[in-house]
């Protein structure tokens, strides 16, 4: 049976295991949730080896998911102050993987912070890019902002201006799809992996996107979204754990 063919894990607001023995600890916080529809025929060829794009009634979503990371720390170590505190936005994409696997796949990760760019590059081989960031509230009102600075394109930049919105009770099976994720493929070295993740369910507020000025999407080599997006979501963030990654046998990265 091809990957494409095997049937996914069902989405669910709960992560499938804890991680005990987790490689990372961090927090997410006020987190901006924006996604508009995308064919899946459009990004297959941009997943990585032995993944296809997860669908939703035969449509994927990319998604521009900014945010604080906060306190970032090694195994059970304490999280560093400085070092693992900074605004992230990433532009994502939807996969599933032969063993019905279902995560995300990082087209881009735009941080603030020159020293983890460098490490999640080199000892990950994870999209991440230097730029200048910030994340300001004021009342209901959050405003990312983001240029590039290293390696480029440089000047791609977004700004995000989310008006907050009603506590969601009961999300939407598109907002549990685009939200409960539960890992990551990536070519890490050695081949491509799924690291896996687990964190306390999702406090998500609708809201409203005052702005959307982004050049995110389209560098990271995505068709430009002109029309508006389907989901703008915000939360307040959890705590994560990362789990270390999990190779599938016979699977090399590309």
């Amino acid at each position: 049976m091809s990957t494409a063919e095997r049937r996914p894990v069902p989405v669910s607001p709960d992560a499938p295991s804890a991680i005990a023995s987790p490689l990372l600890t961090q927090w997410w916080l006020d987190l901006a949730f924006v996604h508009w529809p995308v064919d899946p025929d459009l990004v297959a060829g941009l997943l990585p080896a032995g993944t296809v794009p997860d669908t939703l009634h035969g449509t994927t979503y990319v998604g521009l998911v900014a945010f604080r990371m906060h306190r970032v720390g090694w195994f059970r170590l304490p999280g560093v102050p400085y070092f693992g505190a900074f605004p992230e936005t990433n532009v994502r994409l939807y996969s599933v993987d032969a063993h019905g696997r279902r995560g995300v796949v990082f087209r881009s990760m735009d941080a603030s912070r020159l020293l983890p760019v460098v490490m999640g590059r080199a000892g990950f081989r994870l999209p991440y890019l230097w730029s200048r960031m910030a994340v300001r509230s004021e009342g209901d009102i959050v405003v990312y902002t983001s240029s590039r600075r290293w390696p480029g394109p440089r000047g791609a930049s977004s700004r995000i201006v989310l008006r907050k919105g009603g506590r969601v009770t009961e999300p939407t099976e598109l907002e549990h799809f685009l939200t409960a994720r539960w890992g990551m493929h990536n070519a890490f070295p050695g081949g491509v992996a799924y690291l896996p993740n687990d964190h306390p369910r999702w406090p998500l507020y609708r809201a409203e996107l005052v702005e959307c000025q982004e050049g995110l999407v389209a560098a990271a080599g995505l068709p430009e979204q002109r029309g508006e997006p389907v989901s703008v979501l915000y939360s307040p963030g959890v705590p994560v754990r990362l789990g270390a990654p999990a190779r599938p046998r016979g699977v090399r990265g590309r």
